[in-house]
């Protein structure tokens, strides 16, 4: 260890402070105080079999279903890709960025990235210097914006789909779903640029010189033939999704397993230490928020204000609340949309938001980054639910 500064700091720049600290009786306290609450209200040996039954259940009916949707959803974005199919897209959606986002038209390709895999394949794009050059520099730190609203929207629209009762169908509520996000991200882009523009000002480019090759009309392709190159597109995709589906497990499982427990009650009000019993603690505050949630978001129970949440940190761990709710009645296609629609826009962005701004080297923006995508994800939500509301009143 280097020698330790006065601010905590040694030489290699890592933060070092005393053993034990005051965090550590306030995280003890804590702890005790949330797992004592759970223990007196459902009994400490009801409270461990709970939370083992729920996150065994989680790992097999839902984990691994995702999983799969990843590794299909995968595969499919990668043939997409190698057979230019997403240039195609991206020549449609470049003359839309700079009216909708004040955008270069290259950064379509990054929200077709993201929407193919997840926020922070955005930054890789970024760091490419053939992608940075066609940004000017207020323009860069609102990448993290734009890529982080519309991070895992193919798994999150497939799942959505997937989840349809039998003789029902949730396409028009992922469509909606997919259209609020939109809409959010346009809010949370524009916002986040108002306050780039009065660091980096209006004309300063963020990268001057040739690159290699210019993305937007050329793209790089595997070698072989197309069936060589087509079984390495699905392979290479597919296990991006079983990776993708394998860094979800811990959110899925530690952050559903207490969301969980604390959006349901006991089963005919005993507690038996069962899968998805708990204290509902979220339900009480969803229903002391419903004259909010009912007309802005159109939420008709109080457990669904678990899913937004929970996509604060995890939209892998919010999608897993998903068919639960719907077991239970709880949620319908109005939800759907609207929860498609934050899903997609808010996706993890807490967890990732402050990494991804740091890569940008733009982390004295991070609080402004947040706080606008959180008004964006609103936005989203918010526009879902009207946009569905027009649609069941016009079918």
């Amino acid at each position: 260890m280097g020698n330790i500064r006065k601010d905590g700091r040694d030489i290699v720049d890592k933060k070092i402070v005393k053993a034990v600290n005051k965090e550590s009786f306030i995280f003890l306290g804590i702890i005790l105080l949330f797992f004592g609450f759970l223990a007196k209200t459902m009994g400490l040996a009801n409270m461990f079999s709970t939370m083992m039954k729920t996150a065994h259940d989680l790992l097999l009916n839902t984990v691994f279903f995702i999983m799969a949707i990843a590794v299909l959803a995968g595969a499919f974005g990668a043939l997409l890709t190698e057979f230019g199919v997403v240039a195609l897209i991206n020549k449609i959606l470049s003359p839309l960025m700079k009216p909708l986002y004040d955008m270069p038209g290259a950064a379509s390709i990054g929200v077709l990235t993201t929407y193919l895999s997840d926020n922070p394949a955005i930054i890789t794009l970024a760091k490419d210097k053939g992608f940075r050059r066609y940004f000017k520099k207020y323009q860069v730190p609102a990448l993290t914006n734009l890529g982080t609203a519309f991070g895992m929207g193919l798994i999150v629209t497939t799942f959505m789909i997937a989840q349809a009762p039998e003789g029902q169908s949730f396409v028009l509520a992922a469509i909606v779903g997919n259209i609020g996000a939109i809409i959010g991200s346009i809010v949370s882009v524009r916002i986040m640029m108002h306050f780039s523009k009065k660091k980096y000002g209006k004309e300063e480019m963020a990268l001057d010189g040739d690159a290699e090759f210019d993305i937007t009309k050329f793209r790089e392709i595997r070698n072989g033939s197309t069936f060589q190159r087509t079984l390495e597109a699905i392979l290479d995709g597919g296990k991006s999704g079983v990776d993708m589906g394998l860094s979800i497990i811990p959110g899925v499982i530690v952050i559903c397993t207490l969301v969980m427990m604390l959006i349901n009650g006991p089963k005919n009000e005993v507690y038996t230490g069962a899968a998805y019993e708990g204290v509902p603690v979220l339900t009480w505050i969803g229903e002391k928020l419903s004259f909010i949630l009912k007309p802005l978001l159109g939420f008709k129970s109080p457990e669904s204000i678990a899913f937004p949440i929970t996509a604060l940190g995890a939209v892998g761990a919010a999608i897993g609340l998903v068919p639960k709710l719907l077991q239970q009645g709880l949620i319908g296609a109005r939800e759907i949309a609207v929860f498609t629609a934050m899903g997609m826009c808010w996706s993890g962005y807490l967890s990732t938001h402050v990494a991804m701004m740091d890569a940008l080297e733009a982390r004295d923006l991070t609080n402004k980054a947040i706080l606008s995508h959180t008004i964006g994800g609103l936005v989203a939500g918010i526009a879902a639910n009207l946009i569905m509301s027009a649609c069941l009143l016009t079918f």
